[in-house]
């Protein structure tokens, strides 16, 4: 997690603080593609060499480096600005959104199972007074200080789930905070 802050001490104007997802998916992330693709591409260089057929490998190969590369640009451009205008997400799509303060109906912020474990990680959403999600900070990509660190921010009642809860009891209870496929169990 890097964050940058500071304020500077001529003009008394405090910096934006940039909060970031979580580095070790960025070293899974990568190790679990290298694991996936090197053996693949060894096999099918060693079987395409001797026919002469390996320039298509190749370029399987470089077009599989080319999307790691745009998804690890991406990752490391996915950032939660806290601001004196609000709470800017820049999202791993490339889409920017701005939170402000008085767009804020509500902020909830539940403790959910991690898949079949015990583990349980923060989800934050933030509620507009439409009832739509402005802004979703699940625990899996950030820290738990900085999820309580934007819903102190963004200076509204957070309304905390007392019990842990798992995704079907979200999606019992809230469908409208999830995804349109986090909405439907079977595409998962």
């Amino acid at each position: 997690m890097s964050r940058q802050q500071g304020s500077d001490v001529q003009t008394g104007v405090t910096q934006d603080v940039v909060l970031r997802p979580h580095r070790d998916l960025f070293t899974r992330g990568l190790t679990a593609v290298l694991a996936l693709t090197t053996p693949v591409f060894a096999v099918l260089y060693w079987l395409t060499i001797p026919d002469g057929a390996w320039t298509v490998v190749l370029g399987a190969h470089l077009l599989v480096v080319l999307a790691t590369i745009v998804g690890v640009y991406r990752f490391f451009s996915a950032t939660i600005t806290l601001s004196a205008e609000g709470v800017r997400e820049r999202g791993f799509f490339g889409g920017t959104r701005l939170v402000r303060p008085a767009d804020v109906a509500a902020i909830l912020l539940v403790r959910l199972y991690d898949g079949s474990t015990l583990d349980t990680l923060p989800q934050l959403f933030v509620t507009g007074h439409d009832g739509r999600v402005l802004l979703r900070m699940r625990g899996q990509f950030w820290s738990t200080e900085d999820i309580e660190r934007v819903a102190e921010e963004l200076d509204r009642p957070v309304t905390r789930a007392e019990d842990f809860m798992t995704m079907k009891q979200l999606r019992r209870s809230s469908p409208e905070l999830l995804y349109w496929f986090e909405r439907l169990p079977r595409l998962r």
